[in-house]
């Protein structure tokens, strides 16, 4: 069905002289066209000029359950006629209570507690907020340090952004939130230490956050901040028994655990929470993105009963909101969306389906240029190196080359929306809608195949 119309033809001009794109750069759209993305259907969206893609990346990490689904559309509207607006700021409504009740009963252990944002950088604000004032109340006020991974990212806000560790992102609006202190990430495929003991290396990268709490000083570090499979240069899965040893070091210090699954939750990895499936226990998620599947924008920061109890005191208060926070309609839409995670068996499906997945990406080995294809449930990476065998990887020149150059424009005029990225070596993100099957995963392998082999014969 095509979508082109007078209207449509005009958009992309419409872009170029009013829209500021996020993190795009503008000038590259000088004497091209904008693309204009203005339908969706199932694991498929189509642009003004009525060509369809597979969206590979679920928009940005965010449609688990595909586009176009009327019950959530639906589920807004009728929660906008009832109650379009009310903050939660001394006030609840009835979708907030149901929502927070609810994703309490998926959280492990005692998160029973829901402090609702508009999106993923605002819920890590949020849970560094809330581990600062909770050990201010607590009497230990000096804590206030946080620790997280080299180029991990965790958002754009100030404080977010600090604790994010992509020094790119970071250097334009330097000075920072200070106390934001950075450990190895745990890419396995570019260990330089126990590179032939994945475990080993897992003890290791665990370790290296005990030294930077006692370099800093237990007394004065608040809060570990990971991801359960850090997105930020290409999906690195934690090596076994990682995270239970974090745990342990946290309790050791007296150190919270928040585990940032704005993307890794509402099952991205098979399970509401990425926590669950490598089974640890942190004291705080932070959520977003999958919790409405991008009908509405939500986030939320869930923490335990315990963090909860000095804000019950009488006169005590977390001094900390947002205006949207909770939004009714942005809770209806929630709740309709994890209608559909039970009453289609998402999880299921993405259990049942992700080895089916992993197989087809790693039958692209045989590619010269693929060196290591990594991630967990529909949350994957592929690392492109220029030599298999000493696992050389393309230098900055090469890489802008590469990536947009070629591969970025390339896949997207091939039919399929993945991210190709370079914040840390080059990378393929793949990260489909949860309901993509046999025929998306054969349509992405056979796709990737095909550009791949094409950029190592112009590399």
């Amino acid at each position: 069905m095509s979508t082109t119309s007078p209207e449509n033809s005009h958009l992309s001009e419409q872009a170029r002289r009013h829209l500021w794109m996020h993190f795009s750069r503008m000038g590259a759209y000088e004497n091209s066209e904008v693309p204009v993305i203005v339908r969706g259907e199932g694991a498929y969206v189509w642009d003004q000029h009525g060509k369809r893609y597979l969206d590979g990346l679920a928009g940005l990490f965010t449609s688990q359950i595909g586009h176009g689904r009327t019950e959530l559309a639906e589920a807004g509207a009728k929660q906008a006629g009832t109650l379009a607006y009310f903050p939660l700021w001394t006030y609840a409504h009835p979708r907030a209570i149901e929502l927070a009740e609810r994703v309490a009963s998926y959280a492990p252990g005692d998160l029973n507690r829901v402090f609702f944002t508009t999106g993923g950088s605002e819920a890590v604000e949020s849970a560094w907020k809330l581990a600062r004032q909770y050990f201010r109340v607590m009497g230990q006020p000096q804590k206030t340090k946080v620790i997280s991974r080299y180029i991990a990212y965790h958002g754009t806000s100030m404080g977010a952004l600090s604790i994010t560790g992509i020094p790119d992102l970071r250097i334009p609006f330097e000075p920072l939130v200070p106390g934001a202190i950075k450990v190895p990430n745990t890419n396995f495929y570019r260990a330089d230490v126990f590179a032939d003991d994945e475990v080993a290396f897992g003890r290791w990268a665990a370790d290296e956050i005990e030294r930077a709490i006692l370099q800093e000083g237990p007394e004065s570090v608040c809060a570990v901040f990971l991801e359960p499979v850090q997105n930020a240069g290409g999906c690195f899965p934690p090596p076994p028994g990682y995270f239970e040893r974090v745990r342990q070091i946290c309790d050791r210090h007296g150190v919270l655990l928040v585990s940032d699954e704005v993307i890794c939750a509402f099952g991205r990895l098979g399970h509401w929470f990425g926590a669950v499936r490598y089974g640890y226990q942190p004291d705080i998620i932070t959520v977003a993105k999958g919790l409405t599947s991008g009908y509405a924008p939500l986030g939320a920061m869930i923490a335990s009963d315990r963090l909860m109890e000095p804000f019950l005191e009488a006169g005590a208060s977390f001094l900390h909101g947002f205006t949207f926070a909770g939004h009714p309609v942005s809770c209806a839409v929630a709740l309709a969306n994890l209608d559909v995670f039970e009453g289609e068996q998402i999880l299921q499906h993405v259990q049942a389906t992700e080895q089916t997945f992993r197989t087809a990406l790693e039958g692209l080995y045989d590619l010269p240029i693929v060196g290591n294809v990594r991630g967990a449930g529909f949350f994957y990476g592929i690392e492109l190196v220029k030599d298999k065998e000493t696992r050389a990887s393309f230098d900055d020149e090469e890489s802008e080359r590469l990536l947009r150059g070629f591969l970025s424009g390339a896949l997207f005029e091939a039919g399929l929306i993945c991210r190709a990225d370079d914040r840390g070596d080059p990378v393929i993100q793949l990260s489909p809608p949860l309901i993509c099957g046999q025929e998306e995963i054969d349509f992405i392998a056979s796709t990737l195949r095909d550009v791949l082999t094409e950029a190592w014969r112009r590399m």
